[in-house]
Order: structure tokens, then sequence, then C-alpha cells
């Protein structure tokens, strides 16, 4: 599964959930040098998730958004989802 695949995943399960996923001015998002890279369908969730902390960067300015996800990554991002969730 891809980084952007689980925000993709976590967004849409937000919305269903009833919670607000009204994504930030996105300028979190746009700062990333790859934000380029996100697929179409992706771009909204994406930009909710970099706007609400859940998904960081790479720690080299980037977003990796069609990289496998490492099992550290999936548990991070159900944290942070968790933590906002509650």
């Amino acid at each position: 599964m891809t980084r952007e695949q689980m925000a993709a995943i976590l967004y849409r399960y937000a919305q269903f959930s009833g919670k607000d996923v009204t994504a930030a001015d996105g300028s979190r998002f746009r700062g990333f040098s790859d934000a380029d890279q996100v697929a179409d369908y992706a771009k909204v969730p994406m930009t909710w998730a970099t706007g609400k902390g859940l998904i960081n960067g790479m720690g080299d300015g980037t977003l990796a958004p069609r990289k496998t996800a490492t099992r550290a990554e999936v548990a991070q991002l159900i944290r942070n989802f968790d933590q906002w969730i509650a």
C-alpha cells in the first residue's frame, strides 16, 4: 500500500464516519517538493492528511506519495488518525 493510498482510505473512512474532512488551505501540502506526483484521486485526501498532521514528509522535503508504506509508517499514521478522530 502506498502512502497516498493510506491517506485516501483514512480520508474516506473519516468522511463515512461523519467527521469534518475539510482540507486545510493546502499550503503545507504544496510545500512538499513532490506534491505534483500525487495521483489525482489522492490530492484532496493528501491535502487533508498533511493539513491535519496525519502524514508528514520524509525529512528531505518530499512526501513520497507513491512509496510503499513501511509497517512503521502505517502504525504512525493510524496512531495520528486515532488521536485526531478521538
